[in-house]
Formats: C-alpha cells, sequence, structure tokens
C-alpha cells in the first residue's frame, strides 16, 4: 500500500516585518515527499534569504536523487556561524517521507518533530552525529495512515513569554496542544492554521519572533476522475465513460451534455436537483454511480474563482451548489485524473458568450494549474 503525506503550514512575521525569517519548502517526487524548514538568524529579509537559501538547497539536492548524507553534510558545511552569538545563521529540519512509509528525519537547532498516531504520540527515538563540527539529530522510523508529524520553528515555542507564560507556551505544551488538535480530525491546513492563531493570541497578535507550522497527515491517497466535454467523435463517447468508471476514487462529470451520454452510457436516468441551485450557479444533477454531476462552464469558471481565492475547507461547509461541491472535491483529492472531450459546443460560439466561457480548454488548463500549485498530481487525456 502507497500512503500519501497531506502537508500544510501555516506563518506569523514577527511584529513590523514584511517578510517572514522561516521558510519552508515541499517537494514532491513519484516516491517521497521533502518538507524542509529552515529558521533564518534574526528576523526580516536577511533572516529570508539565509532561510530561503538553505531549503532551497536541500529540497533540490533531494530532488535531484542526492544521497541524504550527501545533502546533511552540504548544508552543515555551507551554513555559516555567529562568531559573536555563537548561532547558526539558519537551523533547518528536513523531513524525507517516502510513499512505503519510510520515514528519514534531521534536524540542526531547530526545536525536536512532534509526532503521534490517532491514538497516542509516538516515541521517535533520534541519536545524535557530528558532522563538521556541528551536531544532528537523526531519526529513522516507518509510518502508518492516521499517523501525523508537526515541525515548529522556536518562535512557536517563545509565544506568551513574559506573559501568559514567563518561559512561554513551551515544547511540551504545543505537543499536548497539537495531539488534541490532531486527534479533531483537523486537515493539516487546519491544524497548522490553529496552532499559528493560538500562538498569534498569545503574543497579543504582537508576535516577538518569526513563528512557522508545518503539519503532515499520513493517509492513502484520495482520487478524483473529472469529465469535461463529450468526445469530438460521438464514436468515442463509450470509450471516455468506461475511462471514467476505470479510475479510482470519486467520480465528477461537468457539463450537461456530458451528464446526458454518461446517464446513456450507464442506462441510468439523469435528474436535477433544484435545491443546489445557488445564486450564478447551475442546478446539480444526480446520476446513479457518480458522485458529483455539475452544469458545465459556468460552474467551471466559479470553480476556478474557489480556487483562486485559496480557501479553507471549512468554507464549503453545508454549501450545496455545483461550484463549491467541485472545489471542495479538487481541495480534498491528492491525485486527479481528467479526462477532456474535445467537441465544441455550439452554444459557445455565439458572439453573446463571454470570452471566459468560451475558451473551454484554457479554463481547464487554468484550474489544472491551480491544483498542482497546491501539490496535487494532476492527469490529462483527450478524447
Amino acid at each position: 500500500m502507497q500512503l500519501f503525506y497531506e502537508v500544510g503550514y501555516s506563518q506569523l512575521n514577527k511584529n513590523n516585518e514584511e517578510l517572514c525569517g522561516d521558510s519552508v519548502e515541499v517537494t514532491r517526487t513519484r516516491r517521497s515527499t521533502i518538507v524542509t524548514v529552515s529558521d533564518g538568524l534574526g528576523s526580516g529579509v536577511k533572516a529570508n534569504i539565509l532561510s530561503s537559501l538553505t531549503t532551497k538547497m536541500a529540497a533540490t539536492m533531494l530532488k535531484k536523487g542526492s544521497a541524504v548524507d550527501e545533502v546533511i553534510e552540504t548544508l552543515v558545511g555551507t551554513l555559516p556561524t555567529c562568531k559573536v552569538r555563537k548561532l547558526a545563521y539558519s537551523t533547518f529540519t528536513v523531513a524525507k517521507l517516502d510513499t512505503d512509509g519510510s520515514i528519514y528525519i534531521a534536524e540542526y537547532d531547530n526545536p525536536p518533530v512532534m509526532s503521534g498516531s490517532a491514538q497516542a504520540q509516538l516515541d521517535v527515538r533520534f541519536c545524535e552525529r557530528e558532522v563538521g563540527e556541528k551536531t544532528i539529530r537523526e531519526a529513522r522510523f516507518r509510518a502508518k495512515p492516521g499517523d501525523w508529524l508537526v515541525i515548529v520553528s522556536d518562535g512557536v515555542l517563545h509565544a506568551g513569554i513574559g506573559g501568559v507564560w514567563n518561559l512561554g507556551w513551551g515544547w511540551d505544551r504545543v505537543s499536548s496542544y497539537v495531539s488534541r488538535l490532531a486527534a479533531s480530525g483537523l486537515s493539516a491546513d487546519e491544524l497548522a492554521a490553529d496552532v499559528t492563531s493560538l500562538c498569534n493570541r498569545l503574543y497579543g497578535a504582537m508576535p516577538g519572533d518569526d513563528a512557522t507550522c508545518v503539519a503532515i497527515r499520513v493517509r492513502e491517497p484520495r482520487h478524483l476522475a473529472l469529465m469535461v466535454g463529450p468526445p469530438a467523435d460521438p464514436k468515442d463517447d463509450e470509450i471516455a465513460v468506461q475511462r471514467l468508471l476505470e479510475c479510482p476514487g470519486r467520480k465528477v462529470v461537468a457539463g450537461g451534455t456530458t451528464g446526458n451520454l454518461v446517464a446513456r452510457a450507464l442506462g441510468k436516468p439523469i435528474t436535477v436537483d433544484l435545491g443546489s441551485c445557488y445564486e450564478d450557479v447551475p442546478p446539480t444533477g444526480v446520476i446513479e454511480g457518480i458522485d458529483l454531476v455539475t452544469e458545465g462552464m459556468l460552474t467551471l469558471v466559479k470553480t476556478l474563482e474557489h480556487l483562486r481565492k485559496n480557501t479553507s475547507l471549512s468554507r464549503f461547509e453545508g454549501r450545496r451548489d455545483g461550484a463549491s461541491r467541485l472545489a471542495r472535491a479538487l481541495l480534498e483529492a491528492d491525485k486527479v485524473h481528467v479526462i477532456v472531450g474535445r467537441a465544441i459546443n455550439p452554444a459557445h460560439q455565439s458572439r453573446d458568450v463571454p470570452a471566459a466561457l468560451a475558451l473551454k480548454s484554457q479554463l481547464i488548463d487554468d484550474i489544472i494549474r491551480e491544483l498542482r500549485k497546491r501539490q496535487k498530481r494532476v492527469s490529462v487525456e483527450y478524447h
């Protein structure tokens, strides 16, 4: 069984700073998800540059196939140390998460990674080794569905210092809070945002340091297949529908004509859910065996608007319109397969139709681009 690592992160800038001195880089390959978190010394532009260089270097080397030891030695060898304060100019945590469940974590001067399962916190054993006169903490273990990892920067642990808590929030209290959040079933994005939200309150909305929280949930991948438009040749209708049915996971059909041909191929009736009509979004349809049936271009345009707003899943709670349901389904999926029919809809050729509706291929490309920005794996086939 291949595992998927859902990664979400949230950051706070130090008060009065435009840039965050912490950096996060998430890179996915066919076999691994690589998460690198770095904390630059100080704050502002200088700290941002230092931390960004660290995360980019580690992610690029690992993605190109460099051995983990080589990456760690390169980072340690290139990170200078402040001679006055005796501190590293940039600290880091590197997590290499393989689809077979193998996990490797390396930490240099960052707070220890927090980890747990659905039942309790995990006792991950770290060992130390010297690399270029610097002490690196490493751990290797295996993950299973339901496990989670959380990486935070010093700014999270220091929240509330001198106020709510004399010595700050602290690792133990943060870890206990994170465990309760993880047990509640929040997504990785929501978990990370909740931690930084409380962190900001503990700082009195004036963070005294950059603060970063990265949440990682381990689970099986979620698949979604989306069929948009009928094939250019009607002879290929059944082939396209068969491809849709063969795909794992949820199945979505967009377009009135497409919905009719899918219903016809399945030998099932299609009905309209009038209760799903909302403002400028047409109602959805219902076909037995298909998870979601929407109208075509108007719904897709609205869906793209939702994706561009970078909205959280909680925004779509209770919304029944087709665009909200489609946007949520796409955001929840890890792997999306799009089946695009090349048939030309005569209704879209009229001069009265807005340009945004006439360019179906461009619209689909834009949706795919937004999904890939969120690290979704998207594949496309045309008929």
